[in-house]
């Protein structure tokens, strides 16, 4: 048996593993959260490692969200940074591979192509900024690692744009939907897929990849396609706008360049909408 630890048991991506778990009976998989695995606290880490021992650990716990973090950059960066530090450390020693999920927002959003790995970051708010220093640390600290940068989660669980959108029709609200800000919506539950497959197969092509479904949406593309495919579209009044006011700036472009990750592993990667659909119709 494959020992594997995920963190942030209560998050969108590791209900998803929950989910994906059953496909992969050779993986023993342990999911704690924040009350008896605290990542701002290095105490906390080293004494979990030192009683638990194993192979791999996915790290789904994260803060994740972007507008609060603005005013709130101290626990961002614990979490999101020293956190992962500790984490790092912790995994460097007992010699578990850490697998790590970080974002898109790593980047400006100047580009007009997708970026790929070797491309430099310089994130525009606090949220991508804490997320670089903690790929920072990991890469300093650890040699057996996985980064995984990715764009958009959604999924069933938890708050996320989909959620938000399902919300908002039953609600019977008017929708203003950006279209200033172009990425890939990317399904939880394909990266959960995916992280076990690479962990099953105890790949040690280690580093920093890329990963989101194929193609490349603005907001309002995505609330269009869920509407269509939940047939709710001639319902739900959608607006498009070319501008949306946040309070944190975030990268106007961010498409991800897929091709290491799909040079490297033999997994298959689904267009958005494929996707997307296949949940709204499981749902």
């Amino acid at each position: 048996m494959i020992k594997v630890l995920v963190t942030g048991a209560k998050g969108q991506l590791a209900s998803c593993i929950k989910d994906a778990a059953a496909q992969f009976l050779e993986l023993e998989i342990t999911f704690v959260q924040k009350e008896l695995l605290n990542l701002q606290s290095k105490t906390s880490v080293q004494n979990f490692f030192n009683t638990y021992t194993f192979d791999y650990c996915i790290n789904t716990a994260a803060y994740t969200n972007v507008e609060k973090a603005e005013s709130d950059s101290e626990n961002a960066f614990l979490t999101n940074a020293e956190g992962v530090k500790y984490l790092a450390e912790a995994c460097s020693e007992a010699n578990t591979v850490l697998v790590h999920i970080s974002t898109d927002y790593v980047f400006d959003g100047k580009k007009t192509t997708p970026y790929n790995e070797k491309d430099v970051p310089n994130p525009i708010n606090i949220y991508g900024a804490s997320k670089l220093l903690g790929e920072q640390y990991i890469r300093e600290l650890c040699s057996k690692y996985f980064i995984f940068r990715t764009s958009w989660l959604y999924s069933q669980y938890g708050h996320n744009f989909l959620n938000s959108m399902l919300k908002f029709a039953k609600e019977k609200k008017d929708l203003t939907i950006t279209t200033e800000q172009t990425g890939t919506p990317t399904n939880a539950n394909d990266l959960a897929i995916t992280i076990l497959k690479i962990v099953t197969s105890r790949s040690e092509n280690y580093g920093l990849y890329h990963f989101s479904n194929k193609g490349k949406a603005t907001w309002f593309d995505f609330a269009e396609a869920i509407f269509e495919f939940t047939e709710e579209i001639e319902t739900v009044n959608l607006v498009k706008t070319d501008y949306y006011r946040t309070f944190a700036a975030r990268p106007v472009y961010s498409e991800l360049s897929l091709e290491k990750f799909r040079k490297t592993f033999p997994v298959k990667i689904i267009n958005w909408e494929r996707s997307l659909q296949r949940l709204i119709d499981q749902l």
